[in-house]
């Protein structure tokens, strides 16, 4: 872990911190990330996650920062914190998280639940929150760090299977990483390790992500 607010490259090889799996190599935010991952998926991954549009409906959330700046990506710390706090606040407001990715500068949940409005508060309140904290660590006091967070209900199933390769794919999309599973800030681990390799690989060419998300996230 970088100490001192260092910058870290995210143009580059993600090969130093960012992309070690092994346990014993992690920290304790890193760690957390990992559990707060677990508990908040409960739904295994073994075989293909059903898709329900007739009960709470699934969306898929996005939160980008202003300008597109990499305020998440400041250092490790931050980008580990605030996974952690998004997985958290994410969970408190819905029945299941399906997929997860935190970038540098902007990030995406699937998730399944009642309680939008609610939900959008919250993340409001997280924005405010760890705007406040980022501009006393770099005296910017005053700066606008978040640009907005919208949602997308899910339409049909193809639409939500997509969605799952669309997020596991945004590291490799933006050039951050060459695999899903080389970016440590995303559920696309715990998806190729439980659902299996073959069958990630069957969704992704039957479910193919084309210009999802095109002109809203970069």
């Amino acid at each position: 872990m970088r100490a001192g607010g260092e910058k870290l490259d995210f143009s580059c090889d993600m090969g130093i911190q960012l992309c070690m799996y092994d346990w014993r190599k992690m920290n304790d935010r890193q760690r957390d990330v990992k559990y707060l991952e677990r508990y908040l998926t409960p739904t295994a991954w073994h075989s293909p996650p059903h898709f329900d549009s007739n009960n709470d409906l699934w969306y898929i959330l996005t939160g980008t920062c202003y300008e597109h700046r990499n305020h998440i990506g400041f250092n490790n710390d931050r980008i580990v914190s605030f996974s952690s706090d998004l997985l958290e606040v994410c969970g408190q407001h819905s029945k299941a998280i399906r997929a997860w990715c935190v970038l540098p500068n902007h990030y995406h949940v699937l998730i399944r639940t009642p309680a939008m409005p609610e939900l959008r508060v919250q993340i409001g309140k997280l924005h405010g929150r760890n705007s406040r904290i980022w501009n006393i660590e770099e005296k910017c006091t005053g700066r606008h760090n978040w640009h907005n967070c919208i949602e997308r209900e899910m339409r049909s199933e193809g639409h939500y299977y997509a969605s799952i390769n669309y997020i596991h794919n945004n590291p490799v999309k933006h050039k951050l990483v060459n695999k899903w599973q080389d970016w440590p800030f995303s559920s696309a681990n715990s998806y190729i390790n439980e659902l299996g390799r073959e069958k990630a690989i069957e969704l992704w060419k039957k479910y193919p992500v084309n210009k999802y998300g095109e002109k809203w996230d970069v």
